[in-house]
């Protein structure tokens, strides 16, 4: 363990001593890992620590390894740390994050420290029922009335990984298309409409983590988070964790279960609110349309791509 990082460790956390005790996971394309760490005499049993080595890699698992790609990578580090020294304290409980403990920094290295959300959240599922995607819908709802019509200071200005202007490489990688040639229109559409809000931006199902019932999800993993259209985290999620079929069937019925729950945490007058649902509704393909630009320059072959996708960028494209 880098011995000035345990010494603030310890310093933050009271601890007479403290032990790597499990990696979690490693960070996408070998820039670091996410460990739990054993705490000795303090309030906090155990931390997971999120480290960040960022000297360029060369680990990435398509090839996508260049400078530009780099570039956004140590970027989007830098904005998790304001993220959570500077935004998650105003998540309430109905859209957990981890509580930050503290983060360190030196030369090329960041540690973020945040508490341990197995204790309260020990579940991480990979296959979700029609109630437990509804769960999430509640938290992505929470959190977008939570930060409705915030400037995202600190944050990127146009939130998730998948933004045309931070892909470059991938939109150049697609075939030509008419999906491609209306890229920057549909790209316009979400960053120009009336009501923004603070968006996720990698709100697929990996990063929610469940309460022991189910009823509950706190979310992690908040490097593409930034200003948007709640939508756009609406729609990956669903894709994330249902079939194209499954998208087909439940699709009003999610979507409605997620305008109510918005409409419940908003704290604006019901016109405005309906403005607002009128404006999210139109844009819900759109957002999707946007993220399937993405994956079909990142890799054409995702399983993600099928026939209810294809068929909303047809209908979005033909539209416009």
């Amino acid at each position: 363990m880098h011995l000035n990082f345990k010494n603030f460790l310890l310093q933050q956390t009271k601890s007479a001593d403290c032990e790597e005790i499990e990696i979690i996971q490693s960070l996408w394309s070998g820039y670091g890992r996410i460990s739990r760490y054993r705490l000795d005499n303090s309030l906090l049993e155990t931390v997971v620590v999120k480290f960040i080595s960022l000297q360029q890699s060369d680990k990435h698992p398509r090839g996508w390894n260049t400078s530009y790609s780099h570039q956004r990578k140590v970027k989007s580090y830098e904005i998790e740390t304001n993220w959570y020294e500077q935004w998650s304290h105003f998540c309430s409980l109905d859209s957990r994050v981890p509580k930050v403990v503290g983060t360190y920094s030196e030369e090329y290295n960041r540690w973020i420290v945040l508490e341990d959300l197995n204790s309260n959240f020990p579940i991480r599922k990979t296959q979700l029922s029609l109630n437990e995607v509804k769960v999430c819908l509640r938290w992505l709802a929470h959190f977008h009335a939570t930060f409705l019509n915030h400037k995202p200071k600190g944050l990127w200005e146009v939130g998730t990984y998948w933004h045309l202007n931070t892909r470059p490489d991938e939109f150049n990688e697609m075939e030509d298309s008419e999906l491609k040639s209306k890229a920057h229109i549909i790209d316009q559409l979400l960053n120009e409409c009336n009501y923004q809000t603070i968006v996720h931006g990698d709100a697929k199902l990996a990063n929610f983590c469940f309460s022991e019932d189910g009823k509950q999800v706190a979310a992690v993993d908040f490097q593409y988070v930034g200003g948007g259209v709640g939508v756009k985290d609406v729609a990956y999620f669903l894709g994330s964790c249902l079939s194209g079929e499954e998208c087909e069937i439940y699709e009003e019925e999610l979507l409605d279960w997620y305008f109510l729950q918005l409409k419940n945490s908003c704290s604006v007058p019901d016109l405005e609110y309906k403005e607002l649902e009128q404006e999210w509704r139109a844009l819900y393909p759109i957002a999707y349309a946007d993220f399937m630009r993405f994956l079909l320059g990142w890799m054409p072959s995702h399983q993600k791509i099928n026939n209810y996708n294809r068929k909303i960028v047809d209908a979005v494209v033909s539209s416009l």
